[in-house]
């Protein structure tokens, strides 16, 4: 007899017994259920948890599919078993409790929750005021998947000149991460005014032609947005290798730099049904990123030096 969409599937993962419920359930229009996003994230659990196994999370629930609307949700849910990790953090006017995947066991819950895609913070828990990322969000208003690739490319440079080591991400929708590990000496402060003063010398150093920090829309005129936003204090960004709501399952998927500059890349090119197949080929681009991580004091002397030589350029 064939399971009825009301009918448990138990899946062992790691020693543990993880219950999805109506597994038949449709989740993504393109025929995936909720079995195999639970799958999916069983599946590449190793390269997950390695980069965003310490956490907190905010996760983007789908219970009636993709095409249907969802949930933001902070706050792990009250039902959750003790099992899963946590972590609470402050937060304007009181605090929040955060989930924190700590195991594959965990990730497949969180799939049987619907949560399509995982956000995570900039930070491990451990050290909640201390970023360990800065993170570049190139969000395009107008121009062509390419464009944002060559500006990509652009932002790596620059970061590069400043001491930096960057590494690239394809978010799985219509543009790019470039991300830098940091060590944790310093707080979102510092890290987010860096972040808005690199993305001040990339526009003196383009002209404004290509790229903006307008965060309005209406005035980007075309632009590519240099979107800084996601280092501050309780902001989140798509975490690697998590999976974004769009029709065909498109996956947050790390780049080696190289991919970049491939005029083949796309922001979306890989989905939950392809990229467990990249990774038992390739494995994991992004395998060697903590030890890439650098303080910010060397890359600020030189930030500031290149700000006076663009400013008095516009003069």
């Amino acid at each position: 007899m064939a399971r009825q969409l009301d009918s448990p599937l138990p899946l062992l993962v790691d020693g543990r017994t993880v219950e999805i419920s109506r597994p038949d359930k449709l989740l993504f229009p393109s025929g995936i259920t909720k079995a195999d996003l639970a799958r999916y994230y069983e599946a590449v659990a190793p390269a997950w948890l390695r980069h965003s196994s310490e956490r907190p999370l905010n996760l983007q629930r789908f219970p009636d599919g993709v095409d249907r609307g969802g949930i933001f949700q902070q706050a792990i849910g009250s039902h959750y078993p003790d099992w899963i990790a946590r972590v609470t953090v402050p937060r304007e006017g009181g605090e929040v409790t955060h989930v924190v995947a700590e195991d594959a066991a965990t990730l497949v819950y969180l799939a049987g929750q619907a949560a399509v895609t995982l956000h995570a913070w900039p930070v491990r828990r451990d050290r909640i005021d201390r970023p360990d990322r800065l993170i570049v969000d190139l969000d395009p208003s107008g121009g062509t998947p390419d464009d944002v690739r060559q500006v990509a490319l652009d932002v790596g440079a620059l970061l590069r000149e400043l001491g930096l080591v960057p590494f690239a991400m394809a978010t799985g929708s219509r543009g790019y991460h470039v991300v830098v590990p940091l060590r944790r000496r310093v707080g979102f402060d510092v890290v987010s005014t860096f972040a808005r003063d690199v993305g001040r010398a990339l526009v003196l150093r383009d002209r404004g032609e290509r790229v903006t920090l307008e965060q309005r829309r209406a005035k980007r005129a075309g632009r590519i947005l240099l979107d800084m936003m996601r280092n501050a204090y309780g902001h989140t960004a798509v975490a690697p290798y998590s999976v974004r709501a769009r029709p065909d399952a498109a996956v947050a998927t790390p780049l080696h730099w190289e991919e970049l500059e491939d005029a083949h890349t796309r922001p979306d090119g890989w989905t939950l049904r392809t990229l467990p197949r990249r990774l038992e080929r390739d494995g994991d681009p992004w395998d060697e990123i903590a030890a890439s991580a650098r303080g910010l004091s060397g890359a600020r002397t030189r930030l500031d030096a290149l700000l006076r030589e663009l400013s008095a350029g516009q003069l």
